[in-house]
């Protein structure tokens, strides 16, 4: 198979795998919501680097270790699953603000720049992407089928991988663009209330899927 003539299948692939729910989408719709479209950068950026490094310890051959490894994988699981409870858990306390406190809920300006705000939110996104074991396994069975038997597997890997993060990256600040115009309405406190009590079931509810389930 031709690298080239691969791209149009690898691309549409990627567009729809990433279309699918999971805690990606949830972290960066709420990120969207409550931070506009600035605060969603750094989670965007932070959940692809995870995924660029996933690409690369499959096409080095370590998450075929990790993914045959019951021990690896159990304790990622656990490590994902019990992250992604931990955000749900900061969502449900934050839904449900005091009374004297309502007011400054309102406003919630985006992330300006580079601080600690924009690197906890970059941290957050990369450990949910490093921290899911189903990464590697999808990496295992992905990136295969696009490498020409002719071709150097990690350098040509991490050109692919380099491809789909540039087309995820688009198509997640496309998403956090458009949620990000409803910013202000989001913010609001009643509705922020209920975006963090729906948000913050979804990331518990998929913390405890990915830590019960099996492979």
């Amino acid at each position: 198979m031709d690298i080239i003539s691969s791209l149009p299948a690898f691309a549409l692939a990627v567009v729809l795998i990433s279309a699918s729910p999971g805690p990606a989408m949830a972290l960066i719709l709420r990120r969207a919501a409550l931070r506009g479209f600035s605060g969603a950068v750094p989670t965007v950026l932070g959940l692809e680097a995870g995924l660029y490094v996933w690409a690369l310890l499959a096409s080095a051959g370590i998450a075929s270790l990790v993914a045959a490894s019951e021990v690896a994988y159990l304790a990622l699981r656990v490590v994902g699953g019990a992250f992604l409870v931990y955000l749900g858990i900061k969502a449900w306390r934050s839904a449900w603000p005091s009374r004297r406190g309502e007011e400054s809920v309102e406003i919630l300006p985006p992330d300006a720049g580079p601080g600690s705000s924009w690197w906890k939110a970059f941290g957050e996104g990369a450990v949910v992407m490093l921290a899911n074991p189903k990464i590697a396994a999808f990496m295992i069975a992905f990136y295969p089928q696009f490498v020409p038997a002719d071709r150097p597997l990690f350098a040509t890997t991490a050109l692919l991988a380099a491809f789909q993060v540039a087309i995820e990256i688009v198509l997640y600040l496309g998403l956090a663009a458009v949620v990000g115009r409803a910013g202000a309405w989001f913010r609001r406190p009643a509705i922020r209330r209920r975006l963090d009590a729906v948000s913050g079931t979804v990331l518990l509810a998929l913390g405890v899927r990915m830590a019960a389930e099996s492979r």
